[in-house]
């Protein structure tokens, strides 16, 4: 029996193994299965090249559990290792210096394993002993068993070995009892191993029996060793591909949309398989359903360091030799290969798009709703990806056709174009609670867009920055206004608004009357003005600023804007003096008036041409004793005497009322109490 110390120059590599690989513990299996798989690939390759001359025989690399003897133990039947070759690989960690290694690299752990080769030394973590009995291809080699319980120190001696291959055996420390679990190595195996090239058996397969599982006489084989993305595109059917996305996703019920096939050989190595799934709503769901491999050992499923993070809306698996197996996710971000696999795919995603947009389009336009929100993320996130997407990304009408944004503005352009020279596209975001405002956007011959995406706001705003352009002859040539914001002729105004011809006393009648009604809500502002829109256009009605409501949406979705969903919403209360009904209303509160505040309008007119001739000419300090007037806080004081009065006098007026509620009804905002007493006066006034 040899004993020695395993040639490091640190006694503190195994406390670092224990301690910084405690919260990624599980890799331990990883490492271990990698290793078997790797001894019977070498042992494969030497059979093909004629340097191993006997019968490969059963390959099959096996997971074994002993819960009496508190084991787990990992076997192949590969390559195994002589004595030397022992001496080599496990007794020599190849690196100089290793205390200030372990220093440099101490919150590192992965770094730790994946440079150095220290994968199998993470069996440590778990274990109070490892134990190695490995019996070479080599006829001539004796067996060897090696032995260690976690310290410099090893065991090392000849032994007796039936079989070629290798078994390590965990002796597993009680704190991971877990470990021996069937279901927990299973789940490890599935989580891990699933693809690996090589069967990888874990007890027996079982099947129901009088009420019971029982085994069966076959061995449990838990991966796949032939994956669709290691096939050619060629040897593969659509169903093949189908396939392949449930076994991925046994949970996932929706049909993929399409896939792209990634097969790349320089300038680097990269296999794979994307697939768009149907992805209406809610990024957070969508995301993360990447596999990272390398050769076909599962690395991670959180990608969105590694690759854009709109493609981590995709599903499927990426393989690539070119991405190290053990390093941390800030280490790829930084990586050559990553980056140019990440820009690869970034464009293989946009050719396949691009192609089948030109290829079947009535197939794409059915699909848009569905990819929708996948390539507004990419175009709102990679200006590259814009530019190639902007030729098929889509706009949908209310009448359910689509177009590209060129398309469109060709469309709209000569009956949406404003005096400014603008391009208004009107778009609802529910066509149902818009019908009145687009029937009426319809009888102008506009046309209308949906846009009820969870990024259409984003959308918008980015297409009207990009219309912009750097020319101060383009600005603000295409604008998104929400066709509910507004009185149609306000929202592509064809030509100079007519004005307000009303006497002082006839636009306090109207503004107060109707101010002195609206609900109170300390998240709600509103706003009364009176403009003369036109007689076929509502009698009043609520308008809302484009950009301030837009930017409320677009603070739901983007950090650093949530100040403005913080902001209350803000409504202008349009009264539409042109309107018969209006001037009807008008001429009734004047009557209920009569001359009751002709006393109080001679007061509010005194007391402001007063304040005139104090502007005109500096007044004279008051004397000793007089306080000084304040005309402006007066005139405050007798307005809102007025303003009592209208609103008093409003509040017996159903007309009133009727019309204010007919605005909140038709925004969608008249609800509970209010509704109610709306359909009880509507009956009454029939």
């Amino acid at each position: 029996m040899n004993k020695g110390n395993i040639g490091v120059t640190s006694d503190n590599i195994f406390p670092v193994i224990k301690k910084f690989l405690y919260s990624d513990h599980e890799i331990f299996l990883r490492e271990l299965i990698s290793n078997a798989v790797d001894a019977t690939q070498k042992l494969k390759t030497l059979s093909s090249a004629g340097a191993f001359k006997g019968e490969p025989g059963d390959i099959r690399v096996r997971v074994k559990i002993d819960k009496d003897k508190k084991t787990l133990t990992v076997s192949d039947h590969g390559i195994g290792m002589t004595a030397e070759e022992v001496d080599k690989y496990i007794n020599q960690i190849a690196f100089s210096g290793a205390e200030e290694f372990v220093n440099q690299y101490k919150d590192k752990a992965e770094a730790i394993i994946g440079h150095f080769g220290l994968g199998f030394y993470s069996a440590f973590m778990v274990s109070d002993k490892v134990e190695i009995f490995s019996q070479s291809y080599n006829e001539d080699a004796k067996a060897v068993h090696w032995s260690c319980e976690g310290s410099p120190e090893y065991q090392m001696e000849e032994t007796i070995k039936a079989e070629r291959g290798t078994d390590v055996v965990l002796h597993i420390n009680d704190e991971f009892k877990q470990y021996l679990e069937d279901a927990t190595i299973e789940g490890l195996l599935k989580k891990y191993c699933k693809f690996l090239p090589v069967e990888i058996a874990f007890g027996m397969k079982k099947e129901w029996k009088d009420g019971k599982q029982v085994e069966t006489g076959e061995e449990n084989i838990v991966n796949n060793t032939n994956p669709a993305w290691t096939r050619k595109p060629a040897d593969l059917k659509e169903e093949d591909y189908k396939s392949f996305y449930r076994e991925l996703y046994p949970m996932q019920f929706d049909e993929p949309l399409f896939h792209i096939h990634l097969n790349v050989d320089y300038p680097f190595h990269l296999t794979g398989i994307l697939y768009f799934p149907k992805i209406k709503n809610n990024l957070d769901v969508h995301r993360n359903k990447i596999q990272l491999y390398c050769n076909q050992v599962f690395v991670t499923d959180e990608v969105a360091n590694i690759v854009p993070e709109y493609l981590t809306l995709l599903h499927g698996v990426i393989d690539s030799p070119d991405i190290p197996l053990n390093v941390s996710r800030s280490y790829l971000q930084s990586d050559n290969n990553v980056k140019k696999i990440s820009s690869h795919i970034t464009k293989k995603v946009a050719d396949k798009l691009a192609e089948l947009f030109k290829n079947d389009r009535a197939d794409f336009e059915k699909k848009w709703d569905d990819i929708k929100l996948f390539i507004q993320f990419g175009m709102l996130s990679d200006e590259k990806f814009y530019d190639r997407a902007i030729g098929f990304a889509l706009l949908k009408n209310i009448d359910k056709q689509y177009f590209t944004l060129d398309e469109y503005k060709a469309k709209v352009k000569d009956a949406q174009t404003d005096k400014n020279g603008d391009l208004i596209l009107l778009y609802t975001q529910d066509a149902d609670a818009s019908y009145t405002y687009i029937q009426r956007a319809k009888e102008k011959g506009y046309d209308v867009l949906l846009m009820d995406g969870e990024i259409d706001v984003h959308a918008m705003s980015q297409f009207e920055q990009k219309a912009m352009g750097d020319g101060e002859e383009e600005k603000h040539a295409l604008r998104f206004v929400r066709v509910d914001s507004d009185v149609i002729e306000n929202l592509i105004v064809k030509e100079d608004k007519a004005a307000v011809n009303l006497t002082t006393e006839e636009e306090d009648a109207l503004r107060y009357s109707f101010e002195g009604l609206l609900p109170k809500n300390d998240k709600v502002n509103y706003v009364v003005s009176l403009e003369n829109v036109s007689a076929d256009a509502l009698p009043v009605f609520l308008t809302q600023n484009e950009w301030m409501r837009r930017m409320k949406e677009m603070s739901a979705h983007q950090q650093g804007m949530s100040f403005y969903g913080q902001m209350p919403d803000s409504y202008n209360l349009v009264v539409n003096i042109a309107h018969p009904k209006v001037q009807a209303l008008l001429a009734e509160l004047k009557e209920a008036t009569g001359n009751s505040l002709d006393d109080l309008n001679q007061q509010v007119e005194a007391l402001r041409k007063e304040q005139a001739a104090e502007k005109d000419a500096k007044k004279d300090e008051p004397k000793e004793g007089e306080e000084k007037r304040d005309l402006t806080k007066e005139i405050a004081a007798l307005r809102e005497q007025i303003k009592q009065h209208y609103t008093d006098s409003a509040k017996d007026n159903d007309k009133v009322s009727q019309l204010l509620d007919i605005a909140f009804l038709a925004s969608g905002l008249l609800k509970g109490e209010a509704l109610a007493k709306f359909v009880n006066r509507s009956v009454d006034l029939l």
